[in-house]
């Protein structure tokens, strides 16, 4: 008995003998959900399987134009019959001036709050009207809708500056030349990276006359690349819709 190894505590014993847990504590293999067993187990307990491969089923669509002052934003919404969520909107409800240029802060976080009601009221379908030049202004919109369960699609105008200069001083409120010249230097075309499911593209094409025809370029993540307009066939998803 002198030469019997000691007994070890029960909680320290290894019935298999190759350091694996008891059977009595292994954790449950699950089936995975793919499985006919697994399917039919959850259908029996009143919940749908969960097929990883299928695509996210968002409650929406949060839609952010993207543009310089000039480019047509409040153009193509006015076009389409669209009253967007826009800064020179808040600015009027606020200040009684679609003008005013101060408190830039309180004027977007109550854009932001409009926004965050429209989607708790899970209004299918909410635009936003303003420059979002760069992905660090867009990144802001973009959490929001996510958060929300929503999908982002941008409308980018992609407008040559010259032509944007040339319509401010056209326009009521005109802005300065060297700022549109900075917001020009700012201005990042968007990219599926930064979350977006879609991207319309809004550029001006020149006419044989020479004259600017404005016309949209549809490029959807979903779309398949099949999609091409007969009229332009080299570039996929090229509308004819004329815009101002």
């Amino acid at each position: 008995m002198d030469g019997a190894p000691p007994l070890r505590p029960s909680s320290m014993s290894d019935p298999i003998g190759d350091g694996a847990p008891s059977p009595s504590r292994r954790a449950p293999v699950r089936p995975a959900m793919d499985s006919p067993r697994a399917a039919h187990a959850a259908t029996s307990q009143g919940k749908e399987p969960v097929d990883p491969a299928a695509p996210k089923k968002y409650k929406g669509v949060v839609v952010l134009s993207i543009g310089l002052p000039g480019s047509g934003k409040s153009s193509w919404f006015k076009r389409n019959n669209i009253t967007p969520l826009s800064s020179d909107l808040l600015r009027g409800l606020l200040f009684d001036d679609p003008n005013e240029q101060r408190f830039q802060d309180l004027v977007f976080s109550n854009l932001r709050s409009l926004l965050r009601a429209r989607l708790v009221a899970r209004r299918p379908m909410n635009y936003v009207d303003a420059t979002n030049l760069s992905p660090h202004e867009r990144q802001g919109w973009i959490k929001l809708a996510h958060d929300y369960g929503y999908e982002v699609h941008a409308v980018f105008f992609d407008v040559p500056l010259d032509v944007c200069l040339d319509r401010n001083q056209k326009r009521q409120r005109v802005v300065a030349d060297d700022v549109m010249r900075r917001m020009g230097s700012k201005l990042q075309a968007p990219t599926f990276e930064e979350g977006f499911t879609k991207i319309t593209n809004v550029r001006v094409k020149k006419k044989e006359s020479e004259d600017a025809a404005p016309a949209a370029e549809v490029v959807d993540l979903s779309a398949a690349a099949s999609e091409v307009s007969s009229e332009v066939p080299e570039e996929v998803g090229l509308a004819t819709e004329a815009v101002e």
